[in-house]
């Protein structure tokens, strides 16, 4: 993998990271209740200000950068589709951008059963993209399965936060 990529992908989890408990994106579940969503408009910065347009905290602070799933699923909720087509538009609005859909589990399970499971969710969510317009070539998909847990807790809160596919401009 290219240091370029390993860069991008870790700014975007970081940027995901450090988004607001106000954000009006997709969770489902014990996520929405104690974590409120990962992304959406109004997520991110201080008052009044705006990500430079076509940027990753753009995407964040516009439209939301993550989806989450139910355990052992990939298949997208309504809330899902919801923020999923919110992202098509801001990918349609910036024809120039590319980007990873990143899939992610919690920490139960086998490394491999996650690799799969997160395969499986960022595929869920990159196919969606597509079906709503954006060409496949501008989008790649990727799994950490439960390598790269957004909350480090052992808590069904902290499980059902990290249960995400996470789209970040490339």
């Amino acid at each position: 993998m290219k240091l370029a990529t390993v860069i991008c992908v870790a700014t975007s989890i970081l940027l995901a990271a450090c988004s607001s408990d106000k954000n009006a994106g997709d969770t489902s579940g014990a996520a929405n209740a104690a974590y409120g969503q990962g992304g959406g408009p109004g997520a991110g910065g201080a008052a009044g200000s705006r990500a430079t347009p076509g940027t990753e905290e753009d995407l964040v602070q516009s439209v939301g950068d993550r989806v989450y799933f139910d355990t052992d699923q990939s298949g997208l909720t309504e809330q899902s589709r919801n923020t999923l087509d919110r992202q098509a538009g801001w990918l349609r609005q910036y024809a120039q951008v590319s980007a990873w859909v990143a899939g992610n589990c919690d920490e139960r399970g086998t490394q491999e059963y996650n690799l799969a499971l997160g395969q499986r969710r960022a595929n869920s969510a990159r196919d969606y993209l597509v079906a709503h317009g954006i060409a496949a070539s501008r989008l790649e998909s990727i799994s950490y399965g439960k390598a790269r847990p957004i909350d480090p807790g052992t808590t069904q809160e902290a499980w059902a936060r990290n249960r995400n596919a996470i789209t970040s401009v490339r």
